[in-house]
């Protein structure tokens, strides 16, 4: 029985792990619309199509009857403190991808699954192997290696970066004490309600009525955004925070990516030593996990 155990308990992690990864290329597939969207369309206004989106999806697929359950939920306080954090995050890191360089944004944001580790310690009692710091750090070098930062300095835009990693850092932790007590539809309802009321107002002054393109990369800002944060709850639901959490670093990998099928930005070679090593400290810590829960 207790063999048995411990393979549950292994495939859970390593689901969560999947899951987690499987989020973050989404997120990063969302960015690449956003990034093609924001330069005529308003932050605020891409925010509430998406949440609209997000919402008609889950009217779908879950009734009248998922939205009863959320108005009747007992996490909607905790879970409307996250949201505001997340919501924050998100204002502060895509108004400064507005005056940064990708190898800029992305450097200083990174910073996130160094703050959600040591987070996950204080706030919610893990523990955390030297191995698994040993790959955060790993992941941050990579990070550092490919993106190949110069003077950087302290500048507002630098400055809204660092506080997106921290608010990220800390909706994240929230997240994984709000993940195990609720439903993930409900969740995403409650996430993206939040999202919807307080962007509406802003979103109606600096409206822009989108082209058909611009509509089709709304609509599908939306559909990623909502598939990512389902994976993304249900990866915390399975994992511990600081197991998934270096996995945001495969983020970098799929930004380049895109960058080379979108934009034609072909990658230097410190890009492909850094990719190495961000997929390392991903490596590093499924093994980790699975041999740990092996013996």
């Amino acid at each position: 029985m207790a063999d048995i155990a411990i393979l549950e308990t292994r495939e859970r992690v390593l689901a969560g792990i999947l899951f987690t990864g499987g989020a973050y290329f989404l997120f990063s597939t969302q960015d690449a619309a956003i990034k093609l969207l924001v330069v005529g369309i308003s932050v605020w206004q891409i925010m509430f199509f998406r949440s609209i989106t997000v919402l008609a999806g889950c009217a779908v697929i879950g009734g009248r009857r998922v939205f009863a359950d959320t108005a009747r939920s007992p996490i909607i306080r905790p879970m409307l403190v996250r949201s505001a954090f997340t919501l924050a995050a998100w204002l502060c890191y895509y108004n400064a991808a507005r005056s940064l360089q990708l190898a800029e944004l992305t450097t200083v944001y990174y910073a996130a699954p160094i703050i959600v580790t040591v987070l996950s310690v204080f706030m919610l009692g893990e523990k955390v192997p030297l191995l698994r710091w040993v790959a955060v750090l790993i992941g941050f070098a990579g990070v550092f290696v490919a993106c190949d930062p110069t003077h950087l300095g302290l500048s507002m835009p630098i400055l809204l970066v660092l506080a997106a990693a921290l608010l990220w850092g800390i909706a994240v932790v929230l997240l994984r004490k709000t993940a195990m007590q609720e439903r993930t539809m409900i969740q995403l309802i409650l996430n993206n309600f939040y999202f919807l009321v307080f962007s509406a107002v802003p979103a109606l002054i600096l409206w822009q009525t989108p082209d058909g393109a611009q509509l089709l990369l709304l609509i599908s800002v939306g559909a990623l955004g909502g598939v990512a944060q389902f994976l993304l709850f249900e990866g915390m639901k399975r994992a511990p925070v600081s197991i998934v959490a270096p996995f945001e670093y495969t983020s970098l990998v799929w930004a380049f990516a895109l960058g080379l099928a979108i934009w034609g930005d072909v990658p230097r070679r410190e890009v492909f030593l850094g990719a190495a090593l961000i997929i390392g400290a991903g490596l590093l810590i499924v093994g980790n996990e699975h041999f740990r829960k092996r013996l």
